[in-house]
């Protein structure tokens, strides 16, 4: 089956679409994918909306712009790549708000919508579905690491830096599966960038690199209860925003945010069931030389780019969300007890059928 996968996730940098020809299961060929960066105007509604908890017409009003964009993005990978054939489109929508401790996650996006606009069935609401059951509702993705990983050796971990970082254990078993939130990922060094050099984000790192860490901020940031806790576990994008190194300067203050992903990713370790022969990073954050040297520095095995052995990092998880829209078709599972804490191998998603004439 044919699938679009679409992904903005908890950053607010764009739209990441990719084409993954699956039967949802083992058989995965990825295909073409592009990223859409928003509109400045539109990054802006977006932030002002995120962590509010009841709907409003502001946030009804950039769900349907969302929607229409992610349709454009649509829109182009077909028109860019011939692509005309798409049998199912996988939308997660954007999150505004997660807290699986109240029953609650929200991705803003109309599945509706976005089906009558690209002629093309569309499965969204992933997460819903696992936080009513009791699970954490994220990460979803590492079911989709597990299909690509055969040949492999392991135990191996899979990282991924986006706004917020999760880890994805893999173990030579068919069932040995983790996952959890290791902590912040690209979010906080966004927003920091943004609030004091005007920049989206920290291009390569190259603010941090210039910067010298506060050690004893690090040291604070790590006696958060969350690194206590026993995962699977969740966090939300803002759950840390209050960790905001205000005494510093932009490239120690940039240095010191970068530190403390790391020093978080570094802290999942204890958590495994046995640790793993190599590290591999995606997401935007292993664009960042400061993360990935810090990385480097903390574990005793390799830590590479996904890259390297031939996947694509800043399309992986919109590959995945197309992924997983095939196995909610199919009514197969999206989340597992050791990967949300989900009482037992469950579906979600949400099908919406575009109009037939």
């Amino acid at each position: 089956m044919r699938a679009i996968g679409l992904m903005s996730g908890t950053s607010l940098d764009g739209i990441d679409a990719a084409l993954v020809d699956t039967d949802g299961l083992d058989r995965v060929a990825t295909g073409p994918s592009l990223t859409v960066p928003y509109p400045g105007d539109f990054r802006d509604a977006l932030r002002a909306i995120l962590g509010q908890t009841v709907a409003t017409e502001e946030i009804r009003t950039v769900e349907r712009r969302l929607t229409e964009l992610h349709a454009e993005a649509v829109g182009r990978l077909r028109a860019d790549h011939g692509l005309d054939h798409v049998d199912l489109i996988g939308f997660h929508g954007h999150t505004i708000l997660h807290r699986p401790d109240q029953g609650r996650t929200w991705q803003i996006g109309d599945g509706g919508l976005l089906a009558r606009l690209t002629g093309v069935p569309v499965v969204s609401d992933f997460r819903t579905a696992d936080v009513a059951a009791g699970g954490e509702g994220a990460p979803l993705v590492p079911v989709y690491h597990r299909a690509l990983v055969a040949g492999l050796a392991k135990p191996l971990a899979i990282l991924n830096i986006g706004g917020v970082a999760n880890i994805t254990w893999i173990g030579p078993g068919a069932d040995d599966l983790v996952a959890f939130d290791t902590g912040p990922g690209n979010a906080p060094i966004d927003d920091w960038m943004r609030a004091k050099a005007g920049a989206a984000f920290d291009a390569g790192g190259e603010t941090a690199r210039r910067g010298t860490i506060d050690h004893a901020f690090v040291g604070r940031f790590l006696e958060h209860a969350f690194f206590a806790r026993r995962p699977p576990k969740s966090l939300d994008r803002d759950d840390f925003a209050r960790f905001r190194p205000d005494h510093l300067n932009a490239a120690d203050g940039a240095a010191t945010l970068a530190a403390c992903t790391v020093a978080a990713a570094l802290a999942a370790r204890g958590h495994l069931p046995t640790a793993p022969l190599r590290w591999l990073v995606t997401g935007g954050g292993r664009h960042n030389r400061a993360l990935m040297d810090g990385l480097a520095a903390g574990f005793n095995v390799p830590v590479e780019p996904v890259d390297v052995i031939g996947w694509d990092g800043d399309a992986l998880e919109a590959q995945a969300f197309g992924y997983l829209a095939v196995r909610s078709l199919a009514g197969l599972p999206l989340s597992f007890p050791g990967t949300t804490r989900v009482p037992r191998a469950l579906t979600g998603g949400r099908l919406d059928r575009p109009p037939v004439f």
